[in-house]
């Protein structure tokens, strides 16, 4: 396996599409409420992405070897689907639970990846935990990154917050490695033991992005070739971030001014580099 370590130049190049990335979702933020569509929603990330910032969205027409190319700038997945919806006439009401994820192409050629829940209208109880608990995953995940960890770390903190909260860690899909290349080395996964997989180096850069389920692991993949749902049908939730290994922990590239502050369940272990 070859592990890209990225140059001083790359990694600058890397903070302004993770940046650029996470200003996306800082702008839909406020049209996420009942009544819109989930392709209304992918129509203003688009325009915002190609017509105010100069990026490209790096999911439409993206295909990959046995995908059909996808349809939209975004994804867009309510409450059963665990990834890769696809943004259509799907009305959001009140209660329901919607991860966006937004990966940027700046002008540069470098990918911008990350995703939030929101939580349309008066979420339910269920909805509500199970998004602080997953966005609790992911941080509890990123605060074992540092130089000499490894990836199997990362997972194993984040399968065991999961799992101790009654939750299930979906395994079909993982966090992954990213540059001007939309997915490479590493395969991050959710899951694991302490010790085990890639050993962590400075330069490094990729996604931790969990997604829990309320209830079994199974998954099950719709007719359009994209979309996953919980074979349970159960509630799913997922949030992203992109992740530089420095050479003293890590450092979060996909940040800006809206971004959710990092849970006191790691805010309280130690200083968080901004």
């Amino acid at each position: 396996m070859s592990i890209s370590i990225k140059t001083p130049d790359e990694i600058e190049g890397m903070r302004l599409a993770g940046r650029l990335g996470s200003e996306v979702l800082d702008y839909i933020t406020p049209f996420v409420k009942p009544g819109v569509t989930t392709g209304e929603l992918d129509r203003l990330c688009h325009e915002y992405m190609t017509n105010v910032q100069g990026t490209v969205p790096a999911p439409l027409n993206y295909a990959p070897p046995g995908y059909p190319p996808f349809p939209k700038a975004v994804c867009t997945s309510v409450n059963d689907v665990i990834c890769h919806g696809i943004p259509g006439d799907k009305v959001l009401k009140s209660g329901d639970a919607l991860n966006i994820d937004v990966t940027v192409i700046t002008r540069d050629g470098f990918h911008g990846d990350n995703s939030r829940m929101f939580l349309v209208g008066e979420p339910s109880i269920l909805a509500r935990r199970l998004s602080e608990v997953t966005y609790e995953c992911m941080w509890l995940g990123i605060s074992k990154v540092k130089p000499g960890a490894h990836l199997g770390d990362i997972g194993y903190a984040i399968q065991q917050h999961a799992e101790k909260n009654g939750y299930s860690v979906v395994r079909e899909f993982c966090g992954h490695g990213i540059g001007k290349v939309f997915h490479e080395e590493p395969q991050v996964l959710h899951y694991g033991k302490p010790g085990t997989l890639e050993k962590l180096e400075p330069g490094m850069i990729f996604t931790i992005e969990p997604m829990i389920n309320a209830g079994r692991r199974e998954i099950k993949e719709m007719p359009d070739g994209w979309t996953i749902k919980t074979k349970d049908r159960s509630l799913s939730a997922q949030w992203e971030h992109m992740i530089l290994v420095t050479e003293t922990g890590y450092e979060v590239l996909t940040q800006s001014a809206g971004t959710p502050p990092p849970p006191a369940i790691v805010a309280n272990k130690d200083a968080v580099p901004a």
